[in-house]
């Protein structure tokens, strides 16, 4: 797994979003986890490609027309058997984060790659989401060095707007398999996680 030329993961599938623009200034150093699922707490199904490429049909469930003519997109989304699909190349601004502030930076989309892992705050995230994760940072931060150890979770660039990657996620996990801490914006907690 490496990232290519044209800043797309070689192992992904493309599948490309129009909602993005050029980075402000070109910069990658932050990678924010999300959670998604849609409907919400249910898993599999074209959905959420389909909100990321703006095809997503208003009449397909409820909650879809709810969100029907939102644009926004990700860099990659690991579905819960561990693929990996990419719908924005990293040298450009996906529209993930929303109003957000790291490190008293804001917007942080300017300046950050956005990873959704297929789930919810309700139920714990499979094994092969979090081997694929690993790998997909360690190629991140080999290809982009001013990220690396940059990691850090939507709700805490958007507190008491977000909650994702949510309780269920486990940080220390995370850690554990990287094989060193990662940085983010207040001290460690309780499970072992910088960044909160």
């Amino acid at each position: 797994m490496h990232i290519t030329a044209d800043h797309w993961l070689s192992t992904a599938r493309r599948c490309p979003s129009p909602f993005f623009n050029a980075r402000p200034a070109g910069e990658i150093s932050l990678v924010v986890l999300h959670n998604i699922s849609l409907p919400p707490g249910r898993f599999g199904g074209p959905w959420i490609d389909q909100l990321f490429t703006g095809t997503l049909a208003p009449e397909g469930h409820p909650y879809f027309a709810e969100i029907h003519g939102m644009e926004v997109s990700a860099h990659l989304l690991i579905r819960r058997d561990g693929e990996v699909v990419q719908y924005v190349p990293f040298d450009a601004r996906a529209w993930h984060a929303g109003r957000s502030v790291y490190r008293g930076r804001e917007n942080c989309n300017d300046f950050s790659v956005g990873i959704e892992l297929e789930g919810c705050d309700e139920q714990p995230f499979e094994a092969a989401q979090y081997d694929r994760l690993r790998e997909v940072l360690e190629a991140l931060w080999a290809r982009y060095p001013s990220a690396r150890g940059e990691l850090t979770g939507h709700s805490d660039i958007a507190p008491g707007r977000k909650t994702d990657p949510g309780p269920c996620f486990d940080w220390g996990r995370l850690r554990d398999s990287l094989g060193h801490e990662f940085c983010g914006e207040s001290s460690e907690d309780d499970s072992g996680r910088t960044g909160r």
